[in-house]
Formats: structure tokens, sequence, C-alpha cells
């Protein structure tokens, strides 16, 4: 059975506007990409607002199509460099739908209306009619090129326009570009802050990118433009900080093909990427090999069920959480940070890491499913590390921290590898830098070093950030990883010390509030209005914040009061709409809510876990562009669903116990990778159920290779080695299965 089918890129593909007053958009893109490629060739509708991908399925009009995006992020995004759009005959000099570049000539632009009835995104592949021009563009890649073919109607004057300037939430601050010949240009962008990009220049992201773009067909003339002017024709070689080009064909041309490969190391890398990647310009052969590879890479977990609409969004979800962190090494093993470049062959070298986000449920899953991936990522945080005098990146693009978010995640996702056995090529090293970022030293390795932790005194001696609780708990859960960590590599002294820092969390529970709350630096707290207040909240309220100790649940609960804690937490779920885009509630279209429908199970109601649990899975995914409660955020919303589907979540970070809810599907099967994974039993992990899930949604046992267990988890270990893990369900709560849990992850 084909899985590739199941994929649609379409699904969470809302951006800014809000169509739906509920909705906010999961800000995917629709276009062709691979797994973990470099490139991500997707149609752009406008360069501007808190569209981060370049594209809104709310959008009636196209600019072009760019060669690199990012999945499901906010804060006005980045990238979206090399822009390529189809045109015919004259037109002005401007896309006519960039917000943060305005006309100076221009009125309509070159910009051309669409449908979505004319539109097709499957794995691999993406094309739209464009109707303005009467022209069919599609869009294929290889891991990191990509190739445009353009269909033009008969006897027009066919061109083609190269936006160079062009990058989603800004613009490039300087390009020089060069037309080697009438099939092909080459050159260099630049990109700063000074121009924008991520958080409108707030997320401090800097990068190079180098690109060679070849042409099926001669072109009759290729002219530099600039401001919406042209530049003398004789000119072959042009730099600026607006550049475009304009290749026109003629009459005779019916169909082109562009291709085009990147590279953020040099122009000789992008060449070679090209090369080895795509020598020709067979484009069905590209999109044939693309669609076989995406079946290929999800031939590693395997599913069925009843439910079409289901292994839709199971294999969609699977799709995102594939798609990062991506390739940042050339096809000759050569990567950049900071301008300076390195080469090695002892991991790939990958790029954006969305650890607030991700840390919570897409790398618990790529533990399973993608480890090679894992290692890939958090050798490539260390070496960012240890080039730049940093604490590991808490949001990085490119080599960057962009320092979107709080906490310390690049920890919390390499310590949580460590234990996991998938560890880093200098362990000793990386350990010292994460012992540096959290004691907030100033010089590691005989050279500065500047640390995420804040440098306070409150932090520093009484483990609380002043006025910031999302702060404070994130810092203290960086603390339980490292104590972890610590311990796994024999430092048990470092183990000691900051396990009794996590432990201090119940200082910030505000008895008079009955909830967790921010501190003065003096040590009273906050004032706060209520539950639903968000005074030193990130994305969160008080409410939503006060659950975030996932490393003692049991503990929580005392603080709580025992019983008002099943009180607050059904109150919780039931007040709360899951396909909305906020709740004050429970709200899964943000992070600090993930996985508390499993906090039942570590209260002894597994019951309740299963309940709401197949409450968010069902209510909070769908099908179409408004698929997503939210931004999709880089894999996590998706992995969320997948994790879960497979019937497991892991509540908290470098602890083994993943959570068990009821599956979604009634078999499915993961192949596990003997180079990380024990694999003592087989080779695979089986998941059966011995009715459908659908109708029987409830656990009255589980068995792992024919032996009952009475746990509402099991280890990482034990999913790893393989075997089979066999549930019982019940149609009516069984509150017999799932008694035995951790008292403490201490």
């Amino acid at each position: 059975m084909s899985k590739a089918k199941y994929i649609d890129p379409i699904i969470g593909t809302v951006g800014d506007e809000q169509a739906e007053s509920w909705h906010g958009g999961g800000k995917t893109y629709p276009g062709a990409c691979l797994p973990g490629g470099m490139v991500q060739l997707s149609p752009d509708t406008v360069t501007g607002g808190d569209n981060g991908t370049g594209y809104n399925y709310c959008h009636n009009t196209i600019e072009g199509f760019s060669f690199n995006h990012m999945s499901g992020i906010g804060w006005y995004g980045d990238l979206g460099n090399v822009q390529i759009m189809p045109v015919i005959g004259e037109t002005d000099l401007r896309s006519g739908s960039n917000e943060e570049v305005t006309f100076k000539k221009g009125k309509e632009g070159w910009k051309s209306p669409f449908s979505h009835e004319k539109e097709t995104a499957k794995a691999g592949y993406y094309s739209v009619f464009l109707d303005r021009y009467k022209i069919l563009a599609e869009a294929t890649v290889t891991q990191r090129t990509g190739m445009l073919r353009f269909t033009y109607p008969e006897g027009e004057d066919a061109r083609i326009i190269f936006n160079l300037s062009r990058r989603i939430g800004g613009h490039a601050d300087f390009e020089e570009v060069r037309i080697v010949n009438d099939r092909r240009i080459e050159g260099h962008i630049h990109c700063t802050p000074a121009g924008g990009g991520f958080g409108r220049g707030g997320g401090r992201i800097s990068y190079d990118l180098y690109f060679v773009c070849e042409i099926s067909v001669p072109a009759k003339k290729m002219q530099f433009f600039s401001n919406e002017e042209f530049i003398d024709e004789s000119v072959k070689s042009f730099e600026n900080e607006d550049i475009g080009v304009l290749a026109c064909f003629g009459s005779d041309a019916k169909e082109i093909c562009v291709k085009c490969g990147i590279s953020y190391v040099s122009l000789d890398g992008a060449r070679k990427n090209l090369e080895q990647e795509c020598p020709d310009f067979d484009f069905d052969a590209k999109a044939e090999t693309a669609f076989d590879t995406w079946e290929k890479a999800l031939e590693g977990v395997s599913v069925t069920g009843s439910d079409e609409t289901d292994l839709k969004i199971f294999y969609t979800c699977l799709y995102h959480t594939l798609l990062d962190p991506r390739i940042a090494a050339d096809v000759d093993g050569k990567f950049s940070i900071e301008g300076k470049i390195y080469e090695t062959d002892e991991y790939t070298h990958r790029m954006v890491f969305s650890g607030w986000d991700v840390y919570r449920s897409e790398f618990p899953l790529l533990g399973i499913i993608r480890p090679d991936m894992v290692r890939d990522d958090v050798n490539s945080l260390v070496k960012i590390a240890e080039c730049r005098g940093i604490s590991f990146p808490r949001w990085e693009l490119l080599g960057n921290d962009s320092h979107s978010m709080v906490g310390d995640p690049g920890l919390i996702v390499i310590a949580d590898a460590h234990i996991k056995g998938i560890k880093t090529v200098d362990a000793e090293k990386t350990y010292e830098i994460a012992k540096a970022s959290c004691l907030g030293a100033t010089e590691l390795f005989g050279k500065p070093f500047i640390s995420l932790r804040p440098d306070c005194k409150q932090y520093k001696e009484d483990c609380y950030f002043p006025e910031k609780l999302s702060d404070t708990l994130e810092f203290l859960l960086a603390d339980f990883t490292m104590a972890k960590f610590a311990e796994a590599m024999g430092k048990h002294e470092d183990a000691e010390y900051f396990a009794g820092r996590a432990k201090r969390y119940g200082e910030n529970f505000n008895r008079l509030l009955g909830f967790m709350a921010p501190r003065h630096k003096n040590g009273r707290f906050v004032f706060e209005w209520g539950k639903y207040g968000d005074n030193g909240c990130v994305e969160s309220n008080i409410y939503q914040q006060s659950w975030f100790v996932p490393y003692d649940v049991k503990g929580l609960s005392k603080l709580f009061g025992e019983k008002r804690t099943v009180r607050l937490l059904e109150k919780f779920f039931k007040k709360a709409d899951f396909k909305k885009l906020w709740n004050n509630d429970y709200n899964h279209s943000n992070e600090p809510c993930h996985n508390i429908t499993h906090y039942f199970s570590m209260l002894g109601l597994p019951h309740r876990t299963q309940y709401w649990t197949r409450r968010v899975q069902k209510e909070a995914y769908r099908t179409g562009a408004f698929g997503f409660c939210g931004n999709e955020d880089v894999g996590q919303l998706s992995a969320w669903y997948v994790l879960s589907a497979l019937g497991f979540a892991q509540l908290c970070p470098a602890h083994e116990a993943y959570f068990i809810n009821t599956p979604l599907f009634k078999t499915a099967e993961v192949k596990l990778d003997p180079k990380y994974h024990s694999c003592s039993v087989s080779d695979k992990l089986s998941v059966e159920c011995n009715k459908d899930p659908l109708e029987y949604p409830y656990i009255k046992a589980v068995y792992l290779n024919g032996t009952k267990i009475n746990r509402a988890y099991l280890t990482y270990s034990e999913l790893v080695a393989g075997g089979k893990i066999s549930f019982e369900l019940s149609k009516e709560p069984c509150t017999e299965f799932g008694k035995e849990v951790p008292e403490t992850f201490f």
C-alpha cells in the first residue's frame, strides 16, 4: 500500500489572515520538498505580514516560487530566497504583493491570480495554473536542488523573472549576480538582521546563500533590473541591494525548465550540488524519484485503520515531522558557521531547531523513528555552541541563535538523547558546554562564553527569574535534565547539585492564589488577578504554566492538593475548545499544554488520559488548509499526533518513561535502527489492538512480548528493543490497568 499518497501538503497552509474567526493558521507550505532536504521549492502568495512561509491559503494571487522555506513558524518568517516567476510579455518590475518593498513606478505588479481548483500538492511535487498568463507552473526537488517547469500558451512572449532580493520577513541586504551565458545565472545573496527576516530583524539572523540557475532553453535576452529600472543590457555582472533578472525567450518556447542548486557555504558548493544531484532537465524523472523518496521514508512507520481521514492526517503529520532538522551541508560535507567553513564525516550538519517547541514530542518521536536525525542535530548544536562560544542554541537557524522563546531546550534535547544512547561525538566536551551554560559561566575552554542563563542573584542563588514564571520553570526543567546528564556521565556531585535546584520549583507556588506565580526580586509574589492572568508567562497564562513540572507531577499535585489537582485538570480540559487558536484553559495550539493529557496517568487515572488524548486527536486535527489548530511549529504539533497515534507520549525529557494512551489505529509497526537501538527482541516494534480503537477507546490490558504489564508506561529501552505491544481494549473505562507509575522522576 502506498503511504505517500496520503500526504496532503495543503493541510495547515492558512497564514496570517483569519478566514475563520477561531483560526490563526498552521502556517505550513504546500511546495515540493524531501525529508530533511535543504531545498523547499514552494509558491509565494505574499511577502509581508505574519505569513512565515510566504504562502497563505487565504490569498488568491501568486508572486513566484522560491527555494527555501520554514514550516509552521510565526514571527514573520525568514528565507524565501531566489524567487522565480514565469510571465508573458511586459510587466511591472515588482511583484505587486511584496509589502516589504513599495512600488516606485508600477501599479499592478507581475503577480497572477490562481484558484485552488487548479492547484495540486503531493509528496515531492507541486503545480498551479497561473490564470493571468495561462501558464502551468510545476515544481519538484532533490535534496539540495529544485526544478521548475513552465508550460506557456502557444505563440506568446515567454519570459521568466528572477527576483533575487526577495526574502520572507524583509529583504536581502546585498546581492552579487552574474549572467554567465544565455542559459545560466549564478550569484550570492547576503542577508542580515538589517534587512529584516525572522522577527523582522529581532531574530538576529545572518546568512549567505549561493545559487546556480540553469535554463533548459537559451534566452534570447537576459537583462538586469534594479529598483524598477532596467540596467544596460551589456552588463553581465552586477552588485546591488535590489537585483532582478529578466530572461526573454520569444514566442517559440512552449516548455521551459529552470533548475537551481543552492548552498549556504560557497558558489562552488552550489555548483557541485547542482552537478551531482540534478545533471539534466528530466522533470518527470525527478518528480517520480521525489515521490519514491517519500515512500521509502514513510516505510519506517506503518499503520492500518478503517478511517481514511485518520490515515491522511497521520501520514501528513509524519511528513511534517520529517522536514526538519534539515541538511545544511553540501554534497562534499562542507557547512558554514558565522562565515567559516567546516567539514566532517562524523555526522551530517543540520539546521532549523525550534527548541522550545520540538523537545516535547518531535525529538521523542525522532528518537524512535529517526535516531540518525537526532544524532546529527545534537552534534550540530554542539558544533555551533563550540564555534560561537555560546550555550546550545535555543532556536537555531543557519547557525544563528534567534533566542526566540525561553529556557534551555538545546540542553534538554542533548541530555535526553544522551540518556537514550544517542550520543554526541565528544560527550565530555558536550557536558562541559552544558555545565558552563547552567552555571552562567563567562569563560570556557580558555575563551569568552555567553550563557543563556539569567545573570541575576535570584536565579543563581534562589532558583527563580524575577517576574518571569515561564523562564523559571523552563530553566528548572533544564536543571533536571542536566542532573540526569551528569548522572549518566558519572558526575555524581554535579547531579546532586542540579537535582537540588530542580526540586525547588515549589518555592514558586503562591498558596494565596493556589497556583504557581512569578516573584519579585525581594521574593514576594507578583500580584495576579487570578488563574487566567498572564504576568510572567510566555504564550500561556498562570493556569496553563502552573502545570509545567513534568519531572514531579505527583509532587506538584501535593502542592495543589491531590483531589483539587484532579478537579482542576478535568475543568482544564472540559472548558477548552480543542479546535481554537487560543484557549484560556487547555490550549493545544501552543506548546506549554502539550502532554498534560498524560498527567492523569501519573495520578492513577490512566482512563482519563485515554479519554482526553482521543478527544484532542479527533478535534484538534483535521484535513484541509485549516487542519491545524495553530502554528504547526516545525513538526511539534504533528509529532504529538503521530506519537499519540502510536500509543505513547514522553512526559518528561531525560527520563525513559513513555506513558501509554490508546492507539489510534488497530495495528502499527515501526522499523528500528540497529545502529542506535538495541533491537534485542526484534528490529521492529509492533503495536496491535484486539479491537478497533475507534470503537473501543479504553485500555483493559497491555502485554509486552506476551507478558502482561500493569504500568501506565513503557521505557524507551523497552520500545527500541523491539517486539510486540498488545492492547486489549474496552468500550468502557477500565480502572485496573496502569496502577504502577513512578513515584518521582528524580
